[in-house]
């Protein structure tokens, strides 16, 4: 059974840390819901690069592709004016879920590839 919980605003630096040295390399699909344009699939099963939160710029980054430190990171997905910022750890990794000031909802899935079943993370 899993457990999602809120993450403060302030707590959000630590968490994309977290996810980014916990998770590199898994897959990771990156979806966006929103009302006015449905769902749309934007990645299935890449390599997930890392995760920041810019607080100037009030933006989350998702960046995709390349296994770190060396390959070239090959897509940013960009989350402005995030809201609200769900987490999960579920048994194969993690998941988000990113509230936008429009609504958006952007879901993210990291996790494991099969063949890192003894590899890092969750």
């Amino acid at each position: 059974m899993t457990t999602t919980s809120g993450v403060e605003r302030g707590g959000w630096p630590e968490l994309t840390n977290r996810l980014t040295a916990d998770h590199a390399g898994h897959d990771v699909t990156i979806e966006v819901v929103d009302a006015g344009g449905g769902d749309n699939p934007l990645v299935d099963h890449l390599p997930f690069h890392g995760i920041t939160y810019d607080h100037q710029d009030d933006v989350l980054v998702i960046s995709v592709g390349g296994k770190p430190p060396h390959d070239t990171v090959v897509l940013r997905h960009l989350v402005h004016s995030p809201q609200e910022v769900l987490f999960d750890l579920v048994p194969r990794g993690a998941a988000l879920k990113i509230t936008d000031a429009a609504g958006a909802t952007t879901l993210v899935s990291l996790l494991r590839r099969p063949e890192d079943r003894g590899g890092r993370g969750s």
